[in-house]
C-alpha cells in the first residue's frame, strides 16, 4: 500500500512538472512571437514607404495634399460598389481594406 502511494505520488509530481514545463514553453513561444517595439517601428516604416511610393505621383519623395486627396478619392470610388457616394458596412466588409495593428506605433 505504501509502495502504491509512492508510485501515485511520483506520477502526480511528474505530471505536474511536465504540465508546468509545457505552460512555460507556450508562454515563452507566445512572448517570442510578439514583435518588439523596434520591430513594429521597422514594419510601420516599411508600410509607410510603400504608401509613399503608391501615392507620390510626381516621385519627389513627398505626398502633397492634392496627391493624398486624389488617392483617397480613387480608393473611395473603388470601395463604393453601389455608386451612391457612401460606404456602408457591406461594402467595407467586402473590401480588401485591413486595419494594421502597426498604425498605432507612435502612440
Amino acid at each position: 500500500m505504501l509502495r502504491r502511494k509512492k508510485i501515485v505520488s511520483v506520477i502526480v509530481t511528474t505530471t505536474m512538472l511536465v504540465s508546468t514545463w509545457g505552460i512555460l514553453a507556450i508562454a515563452g513561444a507566445q512572448k517570442a512571437a510578439v514583435p518588439k517595439p523596434q520591430d513594429k517601428l521597422a514594419i510601420g516604416e516599411d508600410k509607410a514607404r510603400q504608401l509613399l511610393l503608391l501615392i507620390d505621383i510626381d516621385k519627389n519623395g513627398k505626398i502633397s495634399k492634392q496627391e493624398w486627396m486624389k488617392f483617397m478619392e480613387a480608393e473611395f470610388d473603388r470601395l463604393d460598389k453601389t455608386g451612391n457616394g457612401q460606404l456602408d458596412l457591406k461594402e467595407l466588409a467586402e473590401s480588401q481594406v485591413h486595419v494594421s495593428p502597426f498604425l498605432s506605433v507612435g502612440k
